[in-house]
């Protein structure tokens, strides 16, 4: 069982129950990752698209860009890709894990381990197996939920924040700073939080960081804070879901994700928001 990153070889050897997702996705161009699925992709892979398959209906002025979707409705997708409650899953994107992970974590909020993420991605892939352009035939299964809702934290939790709680901005650093804000209508971030840009746990190759030096960074964030009390977010709840995959890649287990992130947290204008290095 695959549970936190899988490689091209080993991911090329496994035949028997494996789901395998393209979940590539570009905000410039929501219609991307469909076309780029359509010209090649990993053989057998279905493909989920962010805002249709991987969020649920946005309530202007109280979710998130993203928010998660109703988990019936998801399980009922997941059934319809043919993963069951045994299903090896595999997700890969072309963006280092970034939307891939984000599959990889709603999976284990639904209390499914076997699933892992493509490390390097269809690059590291093409580099040395074959596409497709072929839909696979998909046979249905049954998928049941078995919820973790100790992985998941709600805006009023993050509002009301304690001080064993760690907050943990996974945003590039100008974004974090308020410097600079490409996608939402007020720069910032959450009083209190730290910063911890998700694609730090890359490296220049594409694949993740080794888990020890993914470890000595995530202890070296966390100081006496345990995983299970740092709660991760960014712009939609998508990005953050790369830092949780590679603390638990790391070998230090299970954070929280605050889903609605900042998208969600300036829908409120009495929500405090900061800027700096504060």
């Amino acid at each position: 069982m695959f549970t936190t990153l899988i490689s091209p070889p080993e991911l090329f050897t496994l035949q028997a129950n494996v789901i395998i997702v393209d979940c590539r996705f570009s905000l410039a161009d929501t219609n991307y990752g469909r076309k780029a699925y359509a010209a090649g992709h990993i053989p057998r892979a279905v493909y989920a698209h962010l805002d249709e398959d991987l969020s649920g209906p946005i309530i202007h002025g109280k979710t998130s860009r993203h928010p998660l979707p109703d988990v019936n409705d998801f399980s009922a997708k997941l059934s319809a890709w043919g993963v069951d409650n045994d299903t090896q899953v595999v997700a890969y994107d072309d963006a280092g894990g970034a939307i891939a992970a984000r599959l990889w974590w709603m999976l284990r909020w639904l209390g499914h381990d076997a699933v892992a993420v493509l490390n390097g991605g269809i690059q590291a892939w093409e580099a040395n197996y074959p596409l497709s352009q072929g839909v696979p035939s998909v046979v249905p299964a049954t998928f049941t939920p078995r919820l973790r809702p100790e992985l998941l934290v709600n805006v009023e939790t993050v509002a009301q924040a304690h001080a064993e709680t760690l907050l943990i901005d996974s945003r590039t650093p100008e974004r974090y700073r308020g410097e600079a804000e490409p996608i939402d209508p007020i720069a910032g971030h959450i009083p209190g939080a730290v910063n911890a840009p998700h694609p730090t746990t890359i490296g220049d190759d594409g694949d993740y960081l080794s888990p020890t030096t993914l470890r000595a960074h995530f202890e070296t964030l966390l100081g006496d804070t345990s995983p299970i009390q740092a709660v991760f977010y960014c712009g939609s709840g998508v990005t953050a879901a790369r830092n949780l995959l590679a603390m638990a890649y790391a070998g230090l287990g299970d954070g929280k994700l605050y889903a609605g992130s900042w998208s969600e947290w300036i829908t409120d204008p009495s929500r405090p928001v900061a800027t700096g290095n504060e």
